[in-house]
């Protein structure tokens, strides 16, 4: 949720309220997916976000990244690949960054959800600490 604060003449505030509840989403069944996705913003620097739901056998299906995406698993927990990895388990609080043309898949047994970024000049490092790295 988000609130957007406007100070008024007689010194109020506008408060305006936005949600990306699971309700508000589109269901996303390509590439063998099934889950709900509900997009968050675009802003003016060509940046994506959404917030996806993965219920129990979830998935997002085996792709290729368009653009450099970052998932960012706020519940659940669930198994990401690459065409280089194994599933690797992936929890609340952890970010799985994707490189531009790097294929992928996310899948759970019990339910996640994400909040997905994409961009073209995406890069978590300078602000995230790496824990794990699987080549």
């Amino acid at each position: 949720m988000r609130i957007n604060c406007a100070r008024q003449p007689n010194g109020g505030f506008v408060v305006e309220i936005y949600t990306f509840r699971k309700d508000t989403g589109k269901k996303v069944t390509h590439d063998a997916s099934d889950f709900v996705l509900t997009r968050m913003i675009q802003t003016k620097t060509d940046a994506n976000i959404g917030c996806m739901y993965l219920e129990r056998g979830g998935i997002v299906g085996y792709h290729q990244a368009k653009v450099p995406q970052l998932l960012l698993v706020i519940h659940g927990r669930a198994l990401v690949r690459t065409e280089k990895t194994i599933d690797v388990e992936v929890e609340a609080g952890d970010a799985v960054f994707w490189k531009k043309d790097e294929w992928h898949e996310s899948k759970t047994e019990t339910g996640m959800t994400a909040i997905v970024l994409e961009s073209e000049t995406l890069d978590p490092s300078p602000y995230m600490p790496l824990v794990s790295r699987f080549d």
